[in-house]
C-alpha cells in the first residue's frame, strides 16, 4: 500500500476511519524527515502492515491538526486506532516506529481492554522530550523570530550574541505545556532556558551569567576554552 498524504483534517477520517493508522508529521526542510519518509515508504510496501494505513502530511500546512495530536517538533509519528491516538514516535527512531506498530497490530481490538493512562505521567513524558529536543532550548512567548513580549524579545537579543545554537517553543500555543512545565520545573515564569535538559533559569539569570562572562560555557558547556 502506497503512503496517501494528508492535506486537510478531513482526510484523517477519510483515509483512517475504522482502521489502524500512522500518520509521519514532517517537514520539507528536515533531513531527518526525509530519511524517516524513505523508510516510510518501505515500511508500507511491507506485508506484516498490509492493515495499517500510511499517511503524511506536512505539520506546518495542517497547525489545527498538529496542535490535536500534539505534535510539537519533527518528525512525530501519531498510530490511530479508528481515529483515536494510541501511540507515538517522537523523532527519528525507526526501531521504536516498528515495534510500537507491531505492538498495535497485535493487541485487542478493543482499546477498553488496556490499561488506563496516567495524564500527568504522559505529560511528563512529552515535556522530558521537549526540553531535550535540542541542547539549548528555550520556552518563550513567540519565537525566536517573533517574540511576543519584552522579556522574551530581551532574552533572545542576549542568546543571539552569543552566537549558540538553540531551539524554542512557543507556550502560547499550547496551554497543557505552558502550565504543565511551571509545575515540572518548580519555575511559575517564562521564558525559560534549558540546557542538555537542566533548567538554567529565566531572563534575570541569563542577563546575570552575561554580565559575569559566564552565558557562555553555560551554554555550551561542551565548548573548548
Amino acid at each position: 500500500m502506497s503512503v496517501v498524504q494528508i492535506t486537510a483534517e478531513s482526510d484523517v477520517e477519510k483515509y483512517a476511519k475504522d482502521k489502524t493508522a500512522v500518520i509521519h508529521f514532517y517537514a520539507d526542510w528536515s533531513e531527518e524527515c526525509k530519511h524517516m519518509n524513505t523508510l516510510f515508504n518501505e515500511l508500507s510496501k511491507d506485508s506484516k502492515y498490509g492493515q495499517v494505513v500510511f499517511a503524511k502530511c506536512v505539520a506546518e500546512d495542517l497547525p489545527k491538526l498538529s496542535l490535536n495530536y500534539k505534535v510539537s517538533a519533527v518528525p512525530t509519528f501519531i498510530i490511530l486506532k479508528n481515529l483515536k491516538a494510541v501511540d507515538r514516535v517522537e523523532g527519528a527512531d525507526p526501531e521504536n516506529l516498528d515495534k510500537k506498530l507491531l505492538q498495535q497490530l497485535n493487541s485487542p481490538a478493543n482499546t477498553t481492554t488496556q490499561p488506563p493512562v496516567d495524564p500527568k505521567e504522559e505529560l511528563n513524558k512529552r515535556l522530558l522530550s521537549l526540553i531535550n529536543r535540542h541542547k539549548v532550548m528555550i520556552f518563550m512567548k513567540g519565537d525566536r523570530n517573533t517574540p511576543r513580549c519584552g522579556f522574551s524579545r530581551t532574552l533572545i537579543q542576549i542568546i543571539n550574541e552569543t552566537c549558540v545554537p538553540y531551539d524554542t517553543f512557543d507556550i502560547l500555543h499550547d496551554e497543557e505545556v505552558r502550565q504543565g512545565l511551571k509545575i515540572f520545573s518548580n519555575w511559575p515564569t517564562y521564558p525559560q532556558v534549558y540546557v542538555k535538559g537542566e533548567l538554567i533559569g529565566g531572563l534575570d539569570i541569563i542577563a546575570e551569567l552575561k554580565a559575569t562572562g559566564e552565558l557562555v560555557p553555560v551554554l555550551d558547556p561542551d565548548m573548548k576554552p
